[in-house]
């Protein structure tokens, strides 16, 4: 698969998150996205984790790797992703954009000292939004691509998903 390089300006980004809005969001849409973004990602090489769990009680909806080959590791930077995307309320690329990358620019300006190890601003955390809900719902997170392709399959399969449901947020009717 051949993702576009994601926007690193932020008013593209944050117009690009404010699109990816779902009519409803249930275990039955986590679990559906997740196998998509499952066959979206097996074209890649590199093994990688799927995370996607709600906001307001850190419940695990859907969890998988990609291929043989993850580690531990994988996982922390799932929770450090998830983190920054609860506290901020956007996606970690977002936060890589805005802060260029710097890490210690990011922990000074939130005073996170020693807690920086907590958040990361690496792409590949994605806040979930319901239409006429506010704040986040869910995060979903990707960890074992380059930051950049983390943050686009997400996007990818978000807008994927999203046209094929209609505004209820069931699934479009297929015509024969």
């Amino acid at each position: 698969m051949n993702l576009p390089p994601p926007p690193t300006d932020l008013p593209t980004i944050t117009s690009q998150e404010a699109s990816l809005v779902f009519p409803a969001f249930t275990s039955d849409t986590a679990f559906a996205l997740g196998l998509l973004l499952r066959q979206n990602l097996a074209v890649f090489p590199q093994p990688a984790v799927i995370n996607i769990s709600l906001a307001n009680s850190q419940q695990l909806l859907f969890h998988t790797v990609t291929h043989p080959g993850t580690t531990p590791d994988n996982d922390t930077w799932v929770q450090r992703k998830r983190n920054s995307v609860l506290r901020f309320g956007c996606s970690t690329w977002f936060l890589h954009c805005k802060f260029a990358g710097d890490e210690g620019a990011f922990a000074a300006k939130y005073a996170l000292q020693e807690n920086a190890k907590n958040y990361a601003i690496h792409g590949g955390g994605f806040p979930v939004k319901v239409r006429g809900v506010e704040g986040v719902v869910a995060v979903i997170v990707v960890s074992g691509l380059k930051q950049e392709q983390d943050h686009g399959i997400i996007v990818h399969t978000i807008k994927e998903y999203l046209d094929g449901m209609d505004e209820t947020g069931a699934e479009k009717k297929k015509e024969d």
